[in-house]
């Protein structure tokens, strides 16, 4: 699987504190072993973001993401649920 980064990602990802930072590659890690492991509670999503995915990296940061091709994933945004629905 390939994985892609989005820019908005990466900025987002930057903003981390170290330790968010290392939960995110942790659970990047995992997901791409198996995408559907439970601890990543792998989820559909509705407005504003259909047609994506989103997966848990601490209790409430999430990391959302597209598959835009077979076996090729891009990481859109990053950031606490709130964050993510204002």
């Amino acid at each position: 699987m390939k994985i892609i980064f989005h820019r908005d990602f990466h900025k987002r990802y930057e903003k981390m504190r170290p330790s968010e930072q290392k939960r995110t590659d942790e659970r990047i890690r995992i997901f791409q072993q198996n995408r559907s492991h439970p601890i990543l509670n792998n989820h559909t999503l509705s407005y504003p973001y259909e047609g994506c995915r989103s997966i848990n990296i601490t209790g409430d940061l999430r990391a959302v993401f597209r598959e835009i091709a077979p076996d090729v994933i891009r990481f859109i945004i990053a950031g606490t649920h709130a964050e993510l629905y204002e």
